[in-house]
């Protein structure tokens, strides 16, 4: 059993070793996207950079923990507000639903509101958001500035190529960790030797798939970007909201709800101290009857 602590333990400390040194400095980072060279940095064959069509048998060709990337990974948002012509919002937002389609993206949701002051009216503005792939993104926000006039466009992105890469890098490290573990529990005898391989094996599993899970979350929102666009009708009356100025109102509802959590507090404490209060009661009348003179007789 101590032997085998002994080499889960070391595994351990080599995997978080390993670790270390993939996600410390950025070297590896900016590797990982850096332009490929054919024969190496000198131009000439080496044993890590054969010639192409050759086999180098001495040194076998090891599968990287960490993927080459061509390109940056970024994360691209857009948010738009367009004011587009009386009459022309339902067209507008159908354009929009078409131009998704077109684009090979999926809509994730759509909020309209008509016009509070006339429910019977058309809808006149609302909100649509949708993905594209990242390939599209720059012509999908060229054909959604045409339908209207662009009132307010902001695009944001995130370079997680660095996170991307380290997480690589911990998954390889964490998958040669559980292949280890996985040759020791074959090699375990005793029933202590195996429980001790298995949850150590547990731990490492739930590690993997929760960088499987963080990658996969990366890959997604890279290949995908979110646009969001706000549609107004032109024409469409502002939403005006009732606004107690002198506070009147406010004061009186907060003094009614004052007024009822005060009787609330009160009932529950009747509630707590009711049955202390009869079992007193019943013991001060024991006590009053056990004190009291008997009579006298005649």
């Amino acid at each position: 059993m101590k032997k085998v602590l002994v080499i889960i333990a070391i595994l351990v400390a080599a995997a978080a070793c390993g670790g270390a040194g993939s996600s410390g400095g950025g070297t590896t980072g900016s590797q990982a996207y850096a332009p490929l060279q054919a024969n190496g940095a000198t131009g000439g064959p080496t044993k890590a950079n054969p010639q192409p069509g050759t086999t180098d048998t001495a040194n076998p060709p090891v599968n990287s923990a960490v993927p080459a990337i061509q390109g940056p990974q970024v994360i691209r948002q857009a948010q738009l507000t367009i004011t587009v012509g009386s009459g022309t919002f339902d067209a507008k937002l159908a354009a929009v639903r078409t131009l998704v389609q077109a684009q090979q993206g999926f809509i994730s949701g759509t909020d309209a509101q008509a016009s509070p002051a006339n429910p019977n009216e058309q809808i006149r503005s609302g909100v649509i958001s949708f993905m594209v792939p990242a390939a599209k993104f720059d012509d999908t926000i060229d054909q959604l500035s045409r339908l209207g006039k662009v009132q307010n466009e902001h695009i944001s992105g995130n370079d997680v190529s660095a996170q991307y890469v380290d997480l690589q890098a911990r998954l390889g490290n964490m998958e040669a960790q559980r292949n280890a573990m996985l040759a020791l529990l074959g090699r375990a005898q005793t029933v202590s030797d195996i429980i001790a391989v298995q949850n150590q094996l547990g731990q490492i599993t739930q590690q993997i798939e929760q960088l499987k899970g963080q990658i996969a979350y990366i890959e997604h929102n890279t290949t995908y970007s979110t646009v969001s666009v706000n549609i107004l009708e032109a024409g469409a009356p502002a939403q005006t909201t009732s606004v107690d100025s002198w506070g009147f109102a406010s004061a009186l509802a907060n003094a009614a709800h004052n007024f009822v959590t005060t009787i609330n507090y009160i009932i529950t404490g009747l509630g707590a101290i009711g049955p202390i209060v009869i079992l007193l009661g019943l013991g001060y009348l024991l006590w009053r009857r056990r004190g009291s003179p008997l009579p006298r007789r005649a």
